[in-house]
């Protein structure tokens, strides 16, 4: 099993700034890729930013220029560096990753989801 820990979170004033952590642990080869999702009540869990394990990076067009995708593959985690936040990234932020066994078998995984509210 795979398990994916998220932290970070919180409450931020309008231009602020926060982070957002995601570890993995468990029965892992390797990770292809990691990113963070993020839903507001009653939408869809839509991409924010996705890492390959080769640094490739891509954004959603509402968060490029504001946020930062980063990964440390030695300890398995995800970051996302968020700023100039505005009240439109309000939402629950999850994180997920492609994870290969040493199975050699790929699954995704999800990370608990964290509260992200931006007050105006």
């Amino acid at each position: 099993q795979v398990q994916l820990v998220v932290s970070g979170g919180g409450l931020v004033q309008a231009g602020g700034s926060l982070r957002l952590s995601c570890a993995a642990s468990g029965s892992i080869f390797s990770i292809s890729a990691m990113g963070w999702y993020r839903q507001t009540p009653g939408s869809l869990r839509d991409l924010v930013a996705r890492i390959t394990d080769d640094g490739s990076t891509n954004y959603a067009d509402s968060v490029n220029g504001r946020f930062t995708i980063s990964r440390d593959n030695a300890k398995n985690t995800v970051y996302l560096h968020m700023n100039s936040l505005i009240s439109e990234d309000t939402a629950v932020y999850f994180c997920h990753a492609v994870v290969t066994t040493p199975g050699r078998r790929d699954f995704g995984y999800w990370g608990q989801g964290t509260q992200v509210t931006v007050s105006s």
